[in-house]
This record gives C-alpha cells, sequence and structure tokens, in this order.
C-alpha cells in the first residue's frame, strides 16, 4: 500500500513481489539451515524445534507437544507465503522473544525457495 514507506518495501516486499520458488533449491535450503532443528513431514517428531507437519494455515505456537515460548503462542500469526515471507527475513524481529536461534533469510530468493519447499514437505 501507498501507506508504507519505501524503505520498508525494499527490505520487506511482500510475498505478492517475491520472486517464484524453487522446491529443489528450497530443499537445499532446508537441509543446511533448518533439518538441524525441525522436521518438515507430518507426523514426524519435534527437535529443538517443532515439526512443521501442516504448517500452513496454522496459528503459531499451536503445535500439539512442544513447548514454545509465550511470544510464540501470543503472536497468534496464521502462517502462510505471505506471513513465512515476512517472518523468515527476521524472525527475532516479526517474533520478539521468539526461541527460535536462527538470523533469518535476507535473500527474497531464498525465502521463496524455501517456502515452495514448505509448501511441498508440510502437506
Amino acid at each position: 500500500g501507498t501507506s508504507v514507506d519505501a524503505r520498508s518495501t525494499r527490505t520487506m516486499a511482500s510475498f505478492a513481489e517475491a520472486p517464484a520458488g524453487d522446491i529443489a533449491k528450497g530443499a537445499k535450503i532446508f537441509k543446511t539451515k533448518c533439518a538441524q532443528c525441525h522436521v518438515a513431514e507430518a507426523g514426524g517428531g519435534h527437535k529443538q524445534g517443532p515439526n512443521l507437519g501442516g504448517l500452513f494455515g496454522r496459528v503459531s505456537g499451536t503445535t500439539e507437544g512442544f513447548a514454545y515460548s509465550a511470544a510464540n503462542k501470543n503472536k497468534g500469526v496464521k502462517w502462510g507465503e505471505d506471513t513465512l515471507y515476512d517472518y523468515l527475513l527476521n524472525p527475532k524481529k516479526y517474533i520478539p522473544g521468539t526461541k527460535m536461534v536462527f538470523a533469518g533469510l535476507k535473500k527474497p530468493q531464498d525465502r521463496a525457495d524455501l517456502i515452495a519447499y514448505l509448501k511441498d514437505a508440510t502437506k
């Protein structure tokens, strides 16, 4: 929208403006940056981070059997392409107080690729 200043539009460009995601590249990013703490497939266990099965359309902090931070539960964000795109840029800024130790993915292409992979893998 027009109410957003140019600087934030450049750094937090919305998912609507994101490049097309590549599932194979996203799988690589997941393996190197996420798999240490997360299992993508539904029915997989929790690790240091919660299982991501059924991620799309779920509200933050609601996965059964995982001890979330109060910040994550209280955020109450519904995960989708748009919210994940913003979150993955800078998780600690998006959910101050999150337990997730991850600096984020600065490149729009990396986030788009990871989201494409997650959409497929977490079904």
